[in-house]
């Protein structure tokens, strides 16, 4: 279902935009959780520590992808907020086009190199095996998440997150099944679980295929608008690489902090994959608030209602605030039992490692929101380049802490690495916004003085 964002109370809009994204982005990151929980508990600590070990190496190359879906959905968000349909379907079928020179690109680059960089990552010698088997199978399937979020950002720009929903919670239930499937009954391990993961990708992508060609008019093309076009492929690169490259680049930065995690042992290992997995489903809700802020703020941007955008600012930021409130207190009530989920009991010293860091982590929520909904925003009006910037930042943040602080405090200095790296690039964002909000108040003073020449 289309969504109009440019008209109506930005509470209400960004309200029931987000909510079936951050259900879908929960379930999205649920499956991935229930790997390393099966893993966890059916394999072994060491297994779990195998997974956890390429999430950062991971994140980097799925970040790469979907941030270069993300990326390519703001020119189809300002094209479909400017009512421009022709244009719009020009850069959705440009967008199918680069996705697929991508894909194929990164699958081959990153599966000729994963031998060098699991050695260069410092990985223990008594999970390299498993952590390879897992993620080269992950790595592999790359075209299966290539095919959701191209799709899943395509609906966001046109106003419609629930669709995406529906197939992410088919999506999930597959998921989990094959991980019960191949775990316990083959005992195909860790890989067992990343199989699990592409083949659900793989049919949440295909099922939301096939109902947009169905039932909606998005992926039906005039001969004139299947050509590649030059000029839309600069413009959706030009909007892509940086998001893109916001996501690699933060992610080299957790690389970084990952390989000096691996140099603390596996029980280590252990618990900052459990903690990362809790941490990340806390923060969905925060994540999707700014992934909102992106399609609202570029169909206005289309639609030329500069005074909805700084409304919607101020809605996202009172959002996130009592929503950090509460997931902090959530944390402090509940962390020791969360633990349980990837750990024995027996495992004392792992769940208080778990417990430090996801209340270090929780106290600065509020700090990750700020850079969510600026970054977000800002991509959506197109400053694309910052989000690069601010990844640069973060990357910069982990590695002192990596290079710096991991020798003399050990685990507490992982604990306090992400909130350091927020702080960092909220400092670029915010000074962005500042900037950007200038020419935007220069754009509303040029169309008031145009209205007043022409009454």
């Amino acid at each position: 279902m289309k969504k109009d964002m440019t008209n109506g109370s930005p509470w209400k809009l960004i309200i029931a935009f987000g909510i079936p994204l951050v259900i879908g982005n929960i379930f999205q990151q649920f499956y991935n959780m229930v790997d390393s929980i099966i893993v966890g508990k059916y394999v072994g600590k060491v297994a779990l520590a195998a997974v956890g070990s390429t999430g950062s190496l991971n994140f980097m190359i799925i970040g790469f992808g979907i941030g270069i879906c993300s990326g390519f959905g703001i020119p189809i968000a300002q094209s479909f907020g400017g009512k421009k349909i022709k244009q719009m379907k020009e850069y959705i079928i440009n967008a199918f086009y680069l996705c697929t020179i991508i894909t194929i690109v990164m699958t081959i680059v990153t599966v000729l190199l994963l031998p060098k960089i699991l050695t260069w990552m410092q990985t223990p010698s008594n999970i390299y095996d498993q952590a390879y088997d897992y993620i080269v199978v992950i790595f592999l399937g790359l075209f299966a998440t290539m095919i959701y979020n191209m799709l899943a950002s395509i609906l966001r720009a046109i106003g419609d997150s629930k669709t995406p929903l529906y197939f992410l919670i088919l999506s999930s239930v597959i998921n989990i099944a094959l991980d019960l499937y191949f775990i316990t009954q083959l005992n195909m391990g860790a890989a067992g679980a990343a199989y699990a993961t592409v083949i659900a990708q793989f049919i949440s992508g295909i099922a939301c295929y096939v109902y947009m060609k169905k039932k909606t008019d998005i992926l039906t093309f005039e001969h004139d608008e299947k050509r590649f076009q030059k000029i839309h492929c600069l413009k959706l690169l030009q909007l892509g690489l940086p998001m893109a490259m916001q996501f690699s680049i933060t992610a080299i930065g957790s690389v970084v902090i990952q390989s000096a995690v691996n140099t603390l042992g596996s029980d280590v290992v252990a618990a900052v994959t459990a903690a990362i997995k809790i941490s990340i489903m806390l923060t969905q809700p925060l994540e999707t608030l700014g992934l909102t802020m992106a399609t609202y703020g570029g169909q206005n941007l289309g639609a030329y209602k500069i005074e909805r955008i700084f409304q919607g600012l101020k809605v996202s930021c009172i959002i996130g605030a009592i929503y950090c409130v509460f997931a902090f207190i959530f944390v402090y009530l509940t962390s020791d039992y969360l633990s349980l989920l990837f750990i024995d009991a027996s495992e004392t010293a792992i769940i208080a490692d778990i417990k430090q860091y996801l209340l270090y982590n929780s106290s600065c929520y509020y700090i990750l929101s700020i850079l969510f909904i600026l970054r977000n925003l800002l991509q959506g009006l197109g400053y694309s380049f910052l989000a690069m910037f601010g990844g640069v930042a973060e990357m910069i943040a982990r590695c002192i802490v990596a290079f710096c602080f991991v020798g003399m405090l050990g685990f507490s200095a992982i604990c306090f690495a992400n909130p350091l790296a927020w702080i960092f690039a909220d400092v670029v964002f915010v000074a962005g916004w500042l900037y950007k909000r200038k020419e935007l108040k220069l754009m509303v003073n040029q169309k008031d003085e145009f209205i007043e020449m022409n009454s």
